[in-house]
């Protein structure tokens, strides 16, 4: 988000309606918890400045917001709009419903348009194949996307397809509700099989693209990430992470923290060889294994949440790809040969 400056006309650039069981809560710790990458204190500057508002008018950091509050983080420059073309482009669906899509998302495909990145995302193939529904009509960047998956993390999300379900979806996720289960393959073998990680994460302060961890808490939003070694491979492990909290990376900086970076992270420091001999043999084995799995090998396993209409409880799975499959198999084929 660019800094919030003086001027005289503003432009809304996130909108928010308070649920009607919402309990009093402070506007910036209101907002801090709905816009991704954005600390107390831009929102506090930009109340101070008038930029935020709540039902039109413009309010104070201290003000508390109340159930159907419309919410308003204002800008000084004029957002750019992305015309978001329907795509016929394939979709992995697990389960389809009159309420929202399950599907396991490809390993490359981003989840939403950004400029200079508008075609072949999710967006643009579920305005295609959810072109008759009204939700779907409206152009909006992230329609029906109540959470998100990495360009290079494959797995379950899911998708609603109407307005009634992408609120009551988007609530159990902000009220964390659903519970979700990640595979991931690390360098290393973790000390303590089961553990919890409980350090905030924020963005790193000299690189913008990727996130660190402040385990003091002085900066950075709250993250915890409960891991389980569940396969010991020699020089790398696989591990099952559930997240108790969703912010931007968290596995991947959590598991870097903790100094397991995961396997063929490139921006985390998991695509050179961590562990292991300094063989040729084995470094040749590595590359091979970099080339099978071109990215960082994390893939979301299971979603697990209140279906919006019933509230029964649901659970999906989706299978990992062959391409994760087949690194653990190299993986135990080397342990099997260890020759290297």
């Amino acid at each position: 988000m660019q800094e919030i400056e003086d001027s005289k006309e503003k432009f809304e650039l996130h909108k928010f309606v308070a649920d009607k069981g919402q309990t009093a809560l402070r506007i910036d710790k209101f907002l801090v918890d709905r816009i991704e990458n954005i600390s107390r204190n831009k929102i506090q500057n930009a109340a101070n400045k008038g930029y935020v508002l709540v039902n039109g008018k413009e309010v104070k950091v201290n003000y508390k917001v109340r159930p159907d509050d419309v919410i308003q983080l204002m800008t000084f420059y004029k957002p750019e709009k992305i015309d978001i073309i329907a795509e016929d482009i394939p979709i992995d669906i697990i389960h389809e419903d009159e309420d929202y899509l399950i599907i396991n998302k490809k390993a490359g495909m981003v989840v939403h348009p950004a400029y200079g990145n508008e075609n072949g995302t999710l967006v643009n193939a579920l305005m295609f194949y959810l072109k008759d529904l009204p939700l779907f009509k409206t152009g909006e960047l992230r329609a029906g996307l109540v959470h998100r998956l990495d360009k290079n993390t494959s797995g379950v999300m899911v998708i609603a397809k109407t307005d009634t379900a992408l609120t009551e979806i988007s609530k159990q996720f902000y009220e964390r509700v659903p519970e979700k289960k990640y595979i991931a393959m690390v360098w290393g073998i973790p000390k303590e099989e089961e553990g919890t990680i409980n350090a905030n994460i924020g963005r790193n302060l000299k690189n913008r693209k990727i996130m660190d961890v402040f385990p003091d808490g002085d900066f950075g939003k709250h993250a915890i990430t409960h891991y389980k070694v569940i396969m010991n491979l020699g020089h790398v492990s696989l591990v099952e992470c559930v997240l108790e909290t969703g912010r931007t990376h968290q596995i991947r900086a959590h598991m870097k923290y903790l100094g397991h970076p995961i396997f063929g992270d490139a921006e985390y420091g998991g695509n050179v060889i961590l562990r292991g001999t300094r063989y040729t043999k084995y470094k040749q084995f590595i590359q091979n294994c970099f080339k099978l799995m071109p990215a960082q090998a994390l893939h979301a396993k299971t979603l697990e949440f209140n279906h919006p209409k019933s509230g029964e409880r649901v659970k999906y799975k989706a299978e990992l790809p062959n391409n994760f499959t087949e690194l653990i198999e190299k993986w135990k084929q080397y342990l099997e040969n260890r020759e290297i």
